[in-house]
């Protein structure tokens, strides 16, 4: 027998029998809700058990209106495809075919848009596809040129900015009109590129270059370079915009930078105001949304690094799993949920105790982290089964128990296509 969710918590979970048909897609054969392996099947049915003790909560769902839609969108880099997953009824909604080697996305803050950057093939260049959500259907392409591998658009959802790591450079494009309007010079294989939140610095993080650089949006002009950062491989900007934080993953360090805000602070510049020592290979910066720490996954290290924004100080480092690669933070600010690549574990912390609460079960390879727009569920992207695990974050407390102490477990597995690499959730309402 095979694991399967008919609607996830809604509509209850079953077992699917061997006399059910499956779902033939991209020429292989799955469970029309989850794709079973030999690697997890034991997990699968511990998660089970688990699931029966705690019970479906159904005050754990949100109760949604008829015009409410929500969607997950996972780029599978191996099959040149997106799947779509429904939200709402936790199922498969569809499989898009976008271009080649699809490896970042992102959601439009004010329109029902998702744009998706395919890294073309090793010699050529790369694109976005664009998704209209509402329908579900690739409307547009807009070319970009080599290794495209990173996207970030402002929060009017006017301008997507997109580093081409194989052309040294950061792509403007003009989300409305569909099309670029400007190429700006970067550092050598730009990584990652960030807007920050008032719109006046965009920073990129140089792979290959070592390096970071600082430019204006609107005029295009690099403002400044700040070398010393072997790896530079990501970029998180606080909510106030007056620091960039970047994982020197080649190296042991995250570099600290302080951003130029001539309105408030006319005299100072731009300024590296720290290199501080985290573990080694930090991969991945995860913020806290109220902007407090962030904290480093150290990738060699099998660890995590809590970051002080406001003094530029490493607190602990904590053990957490086996390469650990992707973090991601509560709502609440209450827990740390990080993706252990090299194991089929993702790990729960609780930043207030300081200490590790569960190993939540998923697939092989877990690589990419969402939440849910209410946060309910967290969607894990696990990259060499090809599957997405679904994670209930609400947990079945015991009398006197701390907060944010119990069992989390993934309750289904989605399967996705070949390599999936990264997701992002959108959620809307229909007109």
């Amino acid at each position: 027998m095979l694991w399967s969710s008919d609607a996830g918590c809604r509509a209850g979970l079953r077992w699917k029998t061997d006399s059910e048909p499956a779902v033939i897609r991209n020429g292989r054969s799955v469970v029309s809700g989850a794709r079973a392996t030999a690697g997890n099947a034991l997990g699968l049915a511990a998660a089970f058990a688990a699931f029966a003790l705690a019970g479906c909560r159904t005050h754990d769902f949100p109760q949604y209106p008829p015009n409410y839609r929500e969607y997950a969108y996972v780029t599978n880099g191996g099959s040149d495809t997106v799947t779509v997953l429904d939200v709402v009824n936790v199922r498969i909604d569809r499989e898009l075919q976008v271009g080649h080697n699809p490896v970042a996305l992102a959601a439009s803050p004010t329109r029902d848009e998702i744009y998706v950057v395919n890294a073309g093939p090793a010699d050529g260049n790369g694109s976005i596809s664009v998704i209209d959500a509402e329908h579900n259907a690739v409307v547009a392409t807009i070319p970009l040129h080599r290794q495209p591998v990173s996207i970030a658009v402002d929060q009017a959802g006017a301008r997507a900015f997109v580093a081409n790591s194989g052309s040294n450079s950061v792509s403007v494009v003009d989300l409305k009109a569909r099309r670029e309007t400007a190429q700006i010079g970067a550092g050598e294989q730009p990584a990652a590129a960030g807007i920050a939140p008032d719109g006046k610095t965009l920073v990129v993080a140089n792979r290959r270059g070592n390096s970071v650089t600082l430019i204006d949006p609107a005029s295009g002009r690099v403002r400044s370079v700040f070398e010393g950062c072997p790896g530079a491989a990501g970029v998180v900007i606080l909510p106030d915009s007056s620091k960039t934080f970047v994982p020197c993953s080649a190296g042991h360090q995250v570099a600290v930078i302080a951003l130029a805000q001539p309105e408030a602070h006319p005299a100072l510049p731009d300024r590296l105001e720290a290199l501080m020592d985290v573990g080694r290979a930090p991969v991945d910066l995860a913020l806290k949304p109220d902007g407090g720490e962030i904290f480093a996954s150290n990738s060699l290290s099998d660890s995590v690094s809590e970051i002080y924004n406001t003094t530029d100080e490493v607190g602990d480092t904590y053990m957490i799993g086996a390469d650990p690669v992707r973090g991601l933070v509560s709502r609440d600010n209450a827990l740390l949920y990080v993706a252990n690549q090299r194991s089929q574990e993702v790990t729960a912390y609780s930043i207030e105790d300081g200490r590790r609460l569960s190993s939540i079960h998923v697939g092989d390879g877990p690589a990419a982290l969402a939440f849910s727009a209410a946060g309910h569920l967290l969607f894990v992207v696990d990259s060499r089964s090809g599957d997405v695990a679904v994670v209930r974050t609400a947990v079945e407390q015991l009398p006197n128990s701390p907060r944010n102490y119990g069992e989390r477990f993934a309750f289904t597995l989605l399967p996705a296509g070949r390599s999936p690499n990264a997701i992002v959730d959108k959620a809307f309402t229909l007109q």
